[in-house]
């Protein structure tokens, strides 16, 4: 067989070996590493020093990363500008904002609005103040399904398909009380479609419980999932259920759904 000849002008594979490469260096920032050297950058992204000195500096320069004093490079406005365009971020919070502040103002407590991306959950509002129990989460941060509130929820509305490939891979423990048993989750999703609620009492974090309910859509599907994390010691889950519930309906109505 003849190789296919080269086209000079056809670029497509350039560019996109430098998308890649370009993705490859803002995946090197995390929620544990958001400040990053040069040379850490090009070690977790596995590229070169010299590529990645480029490439960085092309970043730097159109505001998608920003350079300290001290050297160290973290993630810029200009990156967070575009993200926040996501149209199923920005229409869900800014419907859901005046119910979220709500529920804050009644428990005083983290109150979360996350939605579904693959197999994970992704946190794109959240509330707290100064007295609620500490917890990991943040804006943009992810988790796996299984472990959180929001997540069982969002889980046991997801189609089939996504339900049994979470279900036959390996779950991952975050404490003693991490769903890790594939039954046991599946009789959790029957439980949470059953009664509208999903309980999360010390998966992530021993010393936090989430109660959750989904936010539905005009057509009545389940776009997001809203939650509200307590401390886990002395703290009853139906002294919750009612007002997590009232507020997920009430971003529910204002989506249209009836």
């Amino acid at each position: 067989m003849r190789a296919r000849p080269t086209n000079p002008t056809d670029t497509s594979g350039a560019r996109s070996s430098v998308t890649a490469r370009v993705l490859d260096v803002l995946a090197a920032f995390s929620v544990e590493r958001p400040r990053l050297t040069l040379t850490e950058i090009s070690r977790r992204s596995g590229l070169p020093l010299t590529t990645t000195h480029r490439l960085v500096g092309e970043l730097a320069a159109w505001g998608a990363l920003e350079r300290a004093d001290d050297g160290h490079y973290r993630i810029g406005l200009r990156l967070w500008e575009v993200g926040a365009l996501a149209p199923r971020s920005l229409g869900l919070r800014e419907t859901a904002m005046p119910f979220l502040e709500d529920l804050y103002e009644v428990t005083r407590e983290n109150v979360q609005l996350a939605v579904l991306d693959g197999t994970e959950v992704v946190y794109v509002e959240r509330l707290s103040g100064r007295a609620a129990v500490n917890v990991i989460t943040r804006v943009g941060m992810r988790l796996p399904l299984h472990a959180t509130g929001v997540g069982l929820v969002l889980l046991a509305h997801a189609d089939t398909e996504l339900q049994e490939k979470v279900l036959s891979a390996p779950l991952r423990r975050y404490s003693e009380k991490t769903i890790c048993d594939p039954d046991v989750l599946r009789r959790t999703l029957a439980d949470v479609r059953r009664t509208g609620v999903a309980i999360s009492d010390g998966q992530i974090e021993t010393v936090a419980m989430s109660v959750a309910a989904p936010v539905r859509d005009t057509g009545g599907e389940v776009v997001a999932a809203l939650s509200v994390v307590v401390p886990a010691a002395g703290a009853s889950p139906l002294a919750y259920i009612p007002v997590v519930r009232a507020a997920a309906r009430g971003i529910s109505r204002a989506l249209g759904h009836r």
